[in-house]
């Protein structure tokens, strides 16, 4: 067999023996592949990748520049964390749920620059997305993104989820060449909103010189 078959066959046994935690029976595509990491760089830093199952996602994110060493795959599927580890082995491979990602500790003090997910997030609770995402963001940067791939006609993530945790998700693009066609979110931290446009204190001489709006009149004081 070559490579490629092998990793499908591979693909395909493991969704056999656990078809909720496998986003899909074949391993993603070289065009999904391609937009899951357009916005990944050798600038990006650390990445985790969570659920890299053959590690397709992995061969992407290498080919944008990001060194090996820097790389975190995070797989519950032990025969899928074997083959990561010969296949990588300079990555951190860690056999996990990514449910549990809070609890993880990371090589180095930099923050994350990005995470990529393979996970099946449609086939998994609320209770369980909104784990991941929180264990996510906990070691993502300022600045950094979660990258999400989807089968379906939307957003995986619903807008109850994202406006709990207080994030946002802009579609990247869709590819009619995978297998099955799907669509790519980037989801980041929203940044917080003025109150009532609101100017900073600190460049106040009097809080009622008439420069606040009516309705956020007194709620400053000299």
């Amino acid at each position: 067999m070559t490579n490629k078959a092998t990793d499908a066959f591979l693909f395909f046994r493991t969704w056999l023996s656990a078809p909720l935690q496998v986003a899909s029976v074949t391993p993603s595509g070289r065009a999904l592949s391609s937009l899951m990491t357009s916005e990944i760089s050798a600038e990006t830093g650390t990445v985790i990748e969570l659920g890299p199952g053959t590690g397709v996602f992995t061969e992407a994110v290498l080919s944008r520049g990001v060194c090996e060493t820097n790389l975190i795959l995070v797989e519950y599927s032990e025969r899928f964390a074997g083959e990561l580890s010969q296949r990588f082995p300079a990555a951190k491979t860690i056999h996990m749920d990514a449910t549990q990602l809070r609890k993880m500790a990371l090589p180095g003090s930099e923050p994350v620059g990005a995470v990529i997910s393979g996970l099946p997030l449609l086939s998994l609770s609320m209770r369980k997305v909104i784990a991941i995402l929180e264990g996510a963001f906990s070691h993502l940067g300022p600045d950094g993104a979660f990258y999400q791939f989807t089968y379906g006609p939307r957003c995986p993530i619903s807008r109850p989820i994202l406006d709990r945790l207080g994030l946002k998700a802009s579609y990247i693009g869709g590819t009619l060449a995978n297998v099955p066609p799907a669509a790519v979110y980037r989801v980041r931290r929203r940044k917080p909103r003025p109150l009532c446009g609101l100017p900073n204190k600190m460049q106040l001489s009097n809080p009622n010189d008439g420069n606040l709006p009516a309705c956020c009149q007194g709620l400053i004081s000299s």
